[in-house]
C-alpha cells in the first residue's frame, strides 16, 4: 500500500513538471489593464460613436463616451472593482447623448464586481455593462 501511494505521488510530480495537467489560461480572469474596451451597445441615432475605455497599466482610464470624454481611475481587487470618474470634457452635445453619458458614468461608478469571459468584461452594479476587449 505504501508503495502504491509513493508511486502515485511520483507520477503526479512528473505530470506536474511535464505540464500535463491542463489549467485555464490566466488571462481568462485577469482585468484588462493596458487594453481598450468598447461597450456592447447600439449606436445612438445620428452618431457613429460607441463608448470606449482605454485602461492603462495602473488602472488610469481615458473615456470616450457617446459625446463626452474624460479620465477616471479603476481599482481592482479580486472580483471587486471601484471606478472613480475624473473631470469630463464639456463638448457641445445633444441633450439625449449628454444624459446617456451621465447615465453611463453613474453606472460605471456604481459597479461593484466584474468578471471576464474571453474577450468580454462585464461590470456589475445596479446595471450590467458588457464591454468587448479590442483585439485588433
Amino acid at each position: 500500500m505504501v508503495f502504491v501511494t509513493r508511486r502515485l505521488k511520483f507520477v503526479a510530480a512528473i505530470a506536474l513538471s511535464a505540464g500535463l495537467f491542463v489549467t485555464a489560461p490566466a488571462t481568462a480572469q485577469e482585468f484588462p489593464f493596458g487594453l481598450e474596451m468598447t461597450l456592447e451597445a447600439a449606436r445612438m441615432p445620428g452618431s457613429k460613436r460607441i463608448p470606449s475605455l482605454d485602461i492603462g497599466d495602473n488602472g488610469e482610464v481615458v473615456l470616450e463616451l457617446w459625446c463626452k470624454g474624460g479620465k477616471g481611475q479603476f481599482s481592482v481587487a479580486g472580483n471587486t472593482i471601484v471606478f472613480v470618474p475624473g473631470a469630463m470634457e464639456s463638448r457641445s452635445c445633444p441633450p439625449d447623448r449628454a444624459q446617456a453619458d451621465d447615465d453611463l458614468i453613474a453606472a460605471l461608478s456604481d459597479a461593484a464586481t466584474w468578471r471576464r469571459q474571453g474577450d468580454f468584461v462585464t461590470l456589475m452594479g445596479s446595471k450590467q455593462l458588457r464591454f468587448r476587449i479590442n483585439t485588433n
